[in-house]
């Protein structure tokens, strides 16, 4: 072979499998011969061609006509193949809520996962995924604990964060255009939608940058939509965000609807909310020593409030004739009522006596509302305090609030009325949650006869 063209393969991993990746000068004839391989794909932000890492990819590679393919380096998948011959398991935290579990084939632990709600088997990738809360992973540390297996966990979703937050840094200095911010809040959307929606489009235009957005097609946006889903790894509430912003600004701003018309939405992810006991709740509550912060978290788990809602109460909104709390403006600008407990009534009579609030319940240091960041922080302390490790926000205590209502026999339609959702759906996620009736179910272990060991 007369001056061969040189293609450098070197083993790498790539979206959680073993590939080769492809160094090589640039020719057109090359290229369309590398493009026609089998399984074979084009990183943008790489800048590189990858296949996978098996011989059949390694053979046709090598028979493309006046190429010398060079193998170098170590095959770093050899580790997690490895995985699957031996006593391990690897969990990875590939998305915020979600997390994939490899193994090797173990009847017991596969019967195991399918007990566990929002499994979900890849049968090309041999894997599972569940969703990253606590309790599934206490389940499966103690089946390695029970059989001996050596756990491993790896945070790939937060590193990956890291290097896109070090990687594009100069996003925040994209300017969103002005017509835009301003249609939403001619429009009246809310100001936490006009600054997500801002943010998402900010991206867009950073991803794109030296091209005029204005003249981009449906392949462009898609384009778009794949990186922030593969690459970013971000979670399907913000890959909404982020078509509805590009749609929005297409379609008000632009007047282009035809290009967005086909844009299709993620599937929404089923991931069950973190729950507290009634016991963690009294050790959050008891951890916290300011009357004001005291009586915030005990407002948000009484009544079920938002972060948002518990901030925008006013003195006025506390009817204690009817023992009733007031929700104004509430998530999509809807106006509710939801029950105030006796108990707290006691504890906001002492609290005004104390601080005399004048217009709004909470008040911030300087006046006006209590910052909702400032409600994020005092929370987290008071978990830690607390000593509770379950990923536990304000958020929390509102689907606590939900669970605990429905384990003491409160009709679900009573429960979507306090809680203010559109839909019985959304509120039927916490049947999942409960452990009412469960108590009484009698495991058929029980009724087996095993001699002591």
């Amino acid at each position: 072979m007369d001056n061969p063209l040189k293609i450098i393969a070197r083993p790498a991993v790539h979206r959680n499998k073993p590939v080769l990746k492809l160094s090589f000068p640039y020719t057109k004839e090359v290229v369309e011969k590398v493009r026609s391989l089998h399984g074979v794909l084009w990183s943008n932000s790489m800048k590189c061609w990858y296949i996978p890492d098996r011989a059949r990819s390694l053979g046709e590679l090598r028979n493309i006509e006046g190429v010398l393919v060079i193998l170098e380096g170590n095959n770093p998948g050899k580790t997690d193949q490895d995985i699957l011959q031996k006593e391990r398991m690897l969990i990875i935290r590939h998305a915020k809520g979600r997390i994939k579990v490899i193994f090797r084939y173990e009847p017991k632990l596969v019967a195991l996962i399918r007990t566990l709600p929002f499994y979900y088997y890849d049968a090309e990738a041999k894997w599972w995924t569940l969703p990253h809360i606590d309790s599934i992973l206490e389940v499966l540390q103690d089946f390695c604990k029970e059989n001996n297996w050596k756990l491993e966990y790896k945070d790939e979703w937060a590193e990956r964060k890291l290097v896109w937050r070090k990687r594009d840094s100069s996003f925040e200095n994209v300017v969103c255009p002005p017509q835009f911010e301003d249609k939403l809040k001619e429009l009246r959307y809310s100001e936490s939608t006009v600054r997500n929606y801002c943010s998402a489009l900010r991206e867009f235009i950073h991803y794109f940058k030296g091209r005029e957005i204005e003249v981009l097609t449906q392949a462009d946006i898609e384009k778009f939509l794949l990186y922030i889903t593969e690459e970013r790894s971000v979670s399907t509430s913000y890959h909404n965000i982020s078509i509805c912003a590009i749609k929005f600004y297409f379609e008000k701003i632009l007047d282009r609807s035809q290009v967005t018309f086909k844009l299709e939405r993620p599937r929404r992810e089923r991931i069950l909310p973190e729950v507290l006991s009634e016991e963690e709740v009294v050790r959050i509550f008891k951890s916290v020593n300011n009357l004001k912060h005291k009586c915030i978290l005990m407002t948000v788990y009484s009544g079920g409030l938002r972060l948002s809602e518990v901030v925008g109460l006013k003195v006025s909104d506390i009817d204690s004739k009817r023992m009733m709390i007031f929700i104004k403006g509430a998530k999509g600008k809807k106006d509710r009522y939801t029950i105030l407990s006796k108990e707290l009534l006691t504890w906001l009579r002492r609290y005004y006596r104390e601080e005399k609030p004048e217009t709004w319940l909470f008040e911030g240091v300087t006046g006006g509302q209590y910052s909702m960041r400032s409600v994020q922080a005092l929370m987290h302390d008071a978990v830690k305090k607390a000593g509770i490790k379950k990923h536990a926000t304000v958020h929390t205590l509102r689907h606590s609030f939900a669970t605990h209502l429905l384990e003491n026999g409160t009709d679900l339609r009573y429960i979507q009325n306090l809680l203010g959702h559109n839909s019985s759906k959304t509120t039927e996620i916490y049947t999942h949650i409960t452990t009412k009736g469960l108590e009484q179910l009698v495991s058929p272990f029980d009724r087996l006869r095993l001699d002591e060991k």
